[in-house]
């Protein structure tokens, strides 16, 4: 039986040193290493940055101090040295000590979690630099034990892995089902069985587009603000997205529709705990409105709450309210189930007349929204402005025809969420089983 003996990873790896500015021309002619991914790949660009950097040489063993523990760990494999920030490390190893694929699948194993919860206060979600790891006292084989151990894990994994990649097509193939449902309900091929059974009647709103449309405008209220321009952005997006929609629908502005406004947040800055303190008006932020669509597109309850000193300078919305977001995470939807304020970063959508158009109006920005994101300006945060929301042109189909596109897109897209949820349940039960193997070959 193999002996394993305590040693520290600094015996074995030895980091590789010297520290440059960003605009050192030392480094200037080198490609820069933007990330390794969990599956160890190496990306390159050319990005600059403000960050301080590394240099990294052919041969050597690089890891991201944020992402280890997740896979982002590689040995460079290039001709020419590139660099990197300082949120990565580069090393050289003695291959006499240790087998590096053997180190590699340590790193990813929960014995090397458990060593730097010891060694690193804040644990694995500290970013993880050299003298931490350099530190960290392991258990270790004698180098053949560990060749041995790499075999038995490789055949092990190349099983995982190959249900790893059945369950990304999966993912990928519910995705795309998900934004099917979503096409054929705006373009009004969801209901093309109904049409024929439910033809146009003039004049009533709920089988004529036409008379639906008046009826909104004579219900809408005259707004003080005006209709923002989009910087012509809507006839780019009208040839990224080309919709076919039924004779008797129209196509109308969003904002003919309902009243969009941005949420209030004047203060400045927004954390101000004075807003906060003693708070009692739920305060939504973006990425509660992003993850309502895993609670059927519901907000669910505020974390953050303002006072009436927070209140004074924002505005509570109505429960229903269906928010958009336009900052961060873009055209990310989600519905009000209580009354509550938003930031700026969130667009309020109140339709005109009562229907179903905040789901159908919803079901548009889903399906639009990687086109909404391609056109967002490339600044620090990405963002698109309420003038775009407001001419955008969406279908409008008669309000009858409305709920029943409601009715089955839900009823579609429940199936949709239970394939979804058993899939998840098959990548958390491969992790699992990913890890158990890690387990059995390093807890000695």
């Amino acid at each position: 039986m193999s002996e394993w003996k305590k040693v520290k990873i600094g015996k074995f790896l030895m980091e590789r040193e010297g520290r440059f500015k960003p605009d050192d021309k030392r480094i200037s002619k080198y490609q820069r290493l933007d990330k390794i991914d969990f599956s160890g790949n190496i990306h390159l660009s050319n990005k600059s940055t403000k960050t301080d950097m590394i240099l990294v040489q052919p041969g050597d063993l690089v890891i991201s101090g944020i992402n280890v523990a997740k896979g982002a760990i590689t040995v460079y494999q290039g001709e020419k040295p590139v660099c990197a920030t300082i949120h990565y490390s580069s090393y050289t190893f003695d291959s006499s000590k240790v087998d590096l694929d053997y180190f590699k699948f340590f790193v990813k194993s929960a014995a090397f979690i458990a060593a730097i919860q010891k060694q690193v206060k804040g644990g694995i979600k500290t970013e993880i630099k050299p003298k931490h790891l350099l530190a960290l006292e392991i258990s270790i084989p004698d180098l053949g034990t560990q060749k041995k151990i790499v075999k038995e894990i490789s055949s092990q994994l190349e099983k995982t892995g190959q249900l790893s990649s059945e369950i990304e097509k999966q993912k990928s193939y519910a995705k795309q089902l998900r934004q099917n449902i979503l096409q054929e309900a705006i373009e009004g091929k969801l209901t093309a069985d109904w049409r024929k059974q439910h033809p146009v009647q003039k004049g009533n709103p709920d089988y004529d587009a036409e008379a639906l449309f008046e009826k909104i405008q004579a219900e809408k209220k005259l707004s003080k603000s005006k209709v923002r321009s989009s910087n012509n952005i809507q006839e780019k997006i009208d040839d990224d997205f080309v919709l076919d929609i039924p004779q008797n629908w129209l196509f109308v502005n969003l904002s003919e529709l309902g009243d969009l406004e941005r949420g209030k947040s004047k203060h400045r800055p927004r954390n101000d705990v004075r807003l906060f303190s003693n708070g009692k008006y739920p305060f939504v932020q973006t990425g509660d409105v992003s993850q309502s669509k895993y609670y059927g597109y519901e907000i669910q309850p505020a974390s953050k709450f303002y006072n009436d000193f927070g209140l004074a300078q924002s505005k509570m919305w109505k429960a229903g309210t269906l928010c958009i977001t336009i900052a961060a995470n873009i055209a990310e939807t989600g519905f009000l189930t209580y009354d509550a304020c938003f930031p700026d970063s969130v667009v309020g959508f109140t339709p005109y007349i009562d229907g179903d158009f905040s789901n159908f109006v919803r079901y548009y920005i889903d399906s639009i929204k990687v086109i909404l994101e391609k056109y967002a300006p490339a600044t620090a945060q990405k963002n698109i402005n309420l003038g775009i929301l407001e001419t955008l042109k969406i279908p409008l189909p008669p309000l009858a025809e409305q709920k029943e596109i409601v009715a089955r897109v839900e009823q579609h897209l429940q199936t949709i969420t239970q394939l979804e949820t058993q899939i998840a349940t098959r990548e958390t039960t491969t992790k699992q089983l990913m890890q158990s193997i890690l387990k059995d070959a390093f807890e000695k």
